[in-house]
């Protein structure tokens, strides 16, 4: 099964990095989030990578070149700086020939991609997405009125689902992008839940994205201190 990742937007909310180099190109550690991301595939048996380049290609393709690992084969496609998601998508429909999963590059979590899979062909859908819910950054306030009458410290437990970004789709996801330039998530995505089509599989573990500097500095420090759920693999 061959992987599909988007990896090819401006990250804006990370300029601080992403000024220079493409988000997914930004380190956790010493490698950048994409190879976290490909060599955590890897270990479910992933081999086949398609990447869905666009801003700052030349960065991940020179990445790439230096064959970071013989077993992968890995696919840098230009699918333009502006395209949305579910255009990138669509520019890479020759390359699928097959049931393939998608993400995003830069979010990472220790879902196991086996039972995700599992899950998908058992439901018969279009497409599945893992569910999660993100770790909290703010505690919330109940009010009365002008009155607060409660107030909740940060809890997990108390986040809605949102999707993780994990996805397996089949082949036929792609008769769905139908319109110019389209976007994966608003457009796709609520066709196919209008139809019961996308199934979620709910994942309660961890899952992190890496949309600011702070977050790269969270991620980076568990990977640092050893605790970085995603890691497991016995090399670096």
């Amino acid at each position: 099964m061959k992987l599909v990742i988007f990896a090819g937007g401006l990250g804006t909310r990370i300029s601080e990095e992403t000024d220079y180099i493409p988000k997914p190109m930004v380190k956790i550690g010493n490698m950048p989030i994409l190879w976290h991301i490909i060599k955590y595939y890897s270990v479910f048996g992933f081999s086949e990578f398609i990447i869905c380049g666009g801003y700052k290609i030349s960065f991940i393709k020179n990445f790439f070149k230096k064959k970071i690992n013989r077993s992968w084969n890995i696919k840098v496609v230009n699918t333009g700086k502006s395209s949305n998601t579910g255009e990138r998508l669509r520019k890479v429909k020759k390359y699928i020939d097959d049931t393939f999963c998608l993400t995003y590059g830069d979010g990472l979590s220790n879902i196991n991609i086996n039972k995700l899979i599992y899950f998908h062909k058992k439901n018969k859908s279009i497409a599945t997405l893992a569910a999660v819910k993100p770790l909290p950054h703010f505690g919330k306030m109940v009010f009365k009125g002008n009155k607060v009458i409660k107030f909740f410290e940060k809890n997990k437990k108390k986040e809605a689902w949102i999707s993780g970004g994990f996805f397996v789709c089949e082949k036929n996801i792609f008769k769905y992008l139908v319109s110019k330039n389209p976007i994966f998530e608003r457009e796709v995505l609520s066709i196919l839940a209008q139809k019961k089509l996308l199934a979620a599989y709910k994942h309660n573990d961890f899952w992190y994205c890496m949309d600011t500097l702070r977050d790269k500095r969270y991620l980076n420090n568990l990977w640092l201190s050893k605790k970085a759920p995603w890691k497991i693999w016995n090399d670096q």
